[in-house]
C-alpha cells in the first residue's frame, strides 16, 4: 500500500460518550465505543486488528456486540495496554457470556512495541499521558500506523549493479539496504498535547480535541482532565508537516457552529493550510477524508 494513498476512514467521537474509527482498507479498528456494529453492520467483520488506547468505557464497551458478532478461530486480534487489568477482566467475563468467541486474541502490548498488521505495514503503540502511570508502567497508549518498506543505503545508489552484487555476496543483503518508515496515520487517542514533535510527517493525523478554552474548560484542566484543547492541537500543528487533521472528541457541550467558528478562526490565527476535518459531537462520519475540509482546503 502506497504511503500516499488515501484511506476510507469511518468513525464517530464525542467525549464521554463513544469513539472508535475504521480504517476500512487495512481492517483496522481504533478504539472501540458503542456503535460499531450497528454503524457498520456486516463491515464490521472486515476489523481484523483492534488497537484499544485505555479502559475507558467510551473506548471499549462497542467490544461487546461486535466480539459477539465476527469472532471466529483467532479472529479479531484486540491489542490493548498491557498493564490494564481491566482488559483480563473483560477477556473472562465475555468468554463466560458468549462461550462461542472464544476464538478471540487479547493482546498485551507495551509503550514501544510495532505490530504488523500485513506485509509491510505495522502499528507502533506510543505512550501518552492521559492516565498516569510509572515508568515502564504501560496504561494508556497513542498509535501510529507505519508503512516500512527497505531501499538502497543512499551511499550506494549510483553503484554498478555487479559492484552491489559483490557486496551482497561478501556481506548480505543486509548491508546493502536501510529500513524506511512513513506514518501513514497517527491517532492520538486521548491524550494532552505532550511532545510537540510525536506527529511530524504524519499522512493523516487523528487528534482529540475535547476543550475549546474558556474558563470553564480551564478549571476542568486543573482538576486532572488529561486531555487535549482545540488551541494547543493547532498550535502544534502549526509547526508540523503533515498531510490532513482530523480532530474529534469534541465535548457535547459545544454546538457545532461554535466548533467550526473556532476551528476556522484558529487555521487563520495560525496559517493553518492543510484540509482540517472534524467529527462533530452526536455524529457518525463516513469516509471522513472526502468531507469538505472547514477551513475549505
Amino acid at each position: 500500500m502506497d504511503a500516499g494513498m488515501t484511506y476510507t476512514i469511518t468513525g464517530y467521537s464525542t467525549a464521554l460518550f463513544s469513539t472508535w474509527y475504521f480504517v476500512d482498507e487495512l481492517g483496522l479498528l481504533l478504539d472501540a465505543g458503542d456503535g460499531i456494529a450497528s454503524t457498520l453492520m456486516q463491515k464490521s467483520r472486515k476489523a481484523s486488528h483492534v488497537f484499544i488506547s485505555h479502559p475507558d468505557r467510551d473506548h471499549l464497551t462497542g467490544l461487546f456486540q461486535f466480539n459477539q458478532l465476527n469472532a471466529r478461530e483467532g479472529l479479531p486480534l484486540i491489542y490493548y495496554p498491557k498493564d490494564s487489568s481491566s482488559f483480563p477482566a473483560l477477556r473472562d467475563f465475555t468468554a463466560r457470556f458468549d462461550p462461542h468467541v472464544s476464538g478471540t486474541q487479547w493482546l498485551p502490548i507495551r509503550e514501544g512495541e510495532r505490530i504488523s498488521i500485513r506485509d509491510g505495514i505495522e502499528v507502533e503503540a506510543i505512550r501518552n499521558g492521559h492516565v498516569e502511570a510509572p515508568a515502564g508502567i504501560t496504561k494508556s497508549l497513542s498509535f501510529k500506523v507505519q508503512q516500512v518498506r527497505t531501499k538502497l543505503r543512499p551511499d550506494l545508489v549510483g553503484l554498478p549493479g555487479d559492484e552491489i552484487r559483490k557486496i551482497i555476496q561478501e556481506q548480505g543483503k543486509d548491508k546493502t539496504t536501510t529500513e524506511v518508515r512513513s506514518t501513514m496515520i497517527g491517532y492520538s487517542a486521548d491524550s494532552p498535547v505532550e511532545d510537540l514533535e510525536r506527529w511530524n510527517h504524519c499522512q493523516v493525523l487523528i487528534h482529540e480535541a475535547t476543550f475549546l478554552g474558556g474558563t470553564e474548560d480551564a478549571k476542568l484542566l486543573a482538576h486532572g482532565h488529561k486531555h487535549s484543547q482545540l488551541e494547543e492541537v493547532m498550535e502544534m500543528v502549526s509547526g508540523l508537516e503533515i498531510g490532513t487533521l482530523v480532530l474529534g472528541h469534541f465535548s457535547s457541550r459545544y454546538s457545532p457552529e461554535q466548533i467550526d467558528q473556532k476551528i476556522r478562526s484558529l487555521c487563520e490565527q495560525y496559517a493553518i493550510n492543510i484540509p482540517v476535518r472534524r467529527l462533530l459531537p452526536g455524529e457518525v462520519v463516513r469516509d471522513i477524508l472526502k468531507q469538505p475540509a472547514i477551513n475549505n482546503k
